[in-house]
C-alpha cells in the first residue's frame, strides 16, 4: 500500500450528503457513500439519474451546493479539479480529454511527468540539474512507452491523438489515467463508442486494477453484463437520490431496481 493511502479498514473516498442544485432542480440529492480500497463500485441508474453529475461533484468539475467529499480522510470539497487530481483522484472522461496535436507517446509522457512533478520530482527551478532532467525525461518516455504498449497502441505511438479513431482515443485516455497512478480511478462509460473487438482491452485493464488492494475503482456503466462481471458493489441512483446500495446479486435481484432502474432505461445513453 502506498504511504499516503487510507488506513486499513477506513474509507479511501467518502461523500457526505453531497448535493447540487441547478435553479430549483436538485440533480444530486444528499448522497452519502463510502468507498473502501480494493473495491470496484458500479454506479448505475436510468437516464438522467445523476450518475455523471455525481462523478463531476467528486472530481471537482462541479462545485457542491451542500455536503462534503473526503479523500483518505481529507476534506477536499473546496479544492478545484486540478488539485484533486494531485491529491489522487483520477478521472477518465466520457468524452476524451487529450492533447490532439501531440503524439500518443507525448500525451502519456506528459501525464507521467505531471505525476512525478506533482510529487516533487523532476528538477526544480532553484538549481536546474540538466543531467537529472535528461535522465528523468528518458525515464518518463520509457514508462510512457510501456503504458502505450499496455493499452495496445504501440503501433500508433508516433501518431497524433487527433488522428486516432474514437476507440483508440479511449485507450489513450486510459493510458494517461494509468500514468497518473491515482488512489481513485473513475471511469465514465469507458467502452462507449468502441467496437466489439476493442472492448476487451479496456475491460482487461479494469480487471487488473480491480485486483489491486490499495485503490478504489468507480465505474459508471449502462452495459449490465459489464456491471455484473466487474463490480464488487452496485450503487443505484434515481432522480439524484441513492435508492439501492449493495452486493451485485442482491441489488440486481431487487424487484424495484429491476423494474425501475435496470430494465430498458439502463441500456440507454447517459
Amino acid at each position: 500500500m502506498r504511504a499516503d493511502s487510507a488506513p486499513a479498514g477506513s474509507a479511501m473516498l467518502e461523500t457526505r450528503d453531497l448535493t447540487v442544485r441547478f435553479g430549483g432542480h436538485v440533480a444530486v440529492d444528499h448522497v452519502s457513500c463510502t468507498f473502501q480500497p480494493g473495491t470496484l463500485t458500479a454506479i448505475v441508474g436510468p437516464n438522467g439519474a445523476g450518475k455523471t453529475t455525481y462523478f463531476n461533484l467528486i472530481s471537482g468539475q462541479l462545485p457542491a451546493s451542500e455536503g462534503q467529499v473526503l479523500l483518505a480522510g481529507e476534506d477536499i470539497t473546496a479544492l478545484p479539479a486540478p488539485l484533486r487530481t494531485r491529491r489522487g483522484l483520477g478521472r477518465a472522461f466520457q468524452l476524451t480529454q487529450l492533447f490532439p496535436h501531440l503524439t500518443v507517446r507525448e500525451n502519456v509522457r506528459l501525464a507521467v511527468q505531471a505525476r512525478e512533478q506533482g510529487r516533487g520530482k523532476g528538477g526544480g527551478l532553484g538549481g536546474i540539474d540538466l543531467l537529472r532532467l535528461w535522465l528523468d525525461h528518458k525515464e518518463w518516455i520509457a514508462e510512457a512507452d510501456a503504458l502505450v504498449e499496455q493499452v495496445r497502441l504501440g503501433h500508433r505511438a508516433a501518431d497524433t491523438a487527433a488522428s486516432l479513431p474514437h476507440g483508440d482515443q479511449r485507450k489513450l485516455e486510459v493510458a494517461m489515467l494509468l500514468a497518473l497512478d491515482p488512489k481513485v480511478f473513475m471511469f465514465d462509460e469507458p467502452t462507449a463508442g468502441m467496437s466489439v473487438d476493442e472492448v476487451p482491452v479496456i475491460l482487461d485493464l479494469i480487471r487488473a486494477l480491480k485486483a489491486r488492494k490499495d485503490i478504489v475503482v468507480l465505474l459508471v456503466e449502462h452495459k449490465m453484463d459489464v456491471v455484473r462481471e466487474l463490480s464488487d458493489r452496485i450503487v443505484v441512483l434515481h432522480n439524484g437520490q441513492l435508492v439501492a446500495d449493495g452486493a451485485p446479486a442482491e441489488v440486481i435481484a431487487s424487484p424495484v431496481v429491476q423494474q425501475a432502474y435496470l430494465g430498458m432505461a439502463a441500456e440507454e445513453p447517459a
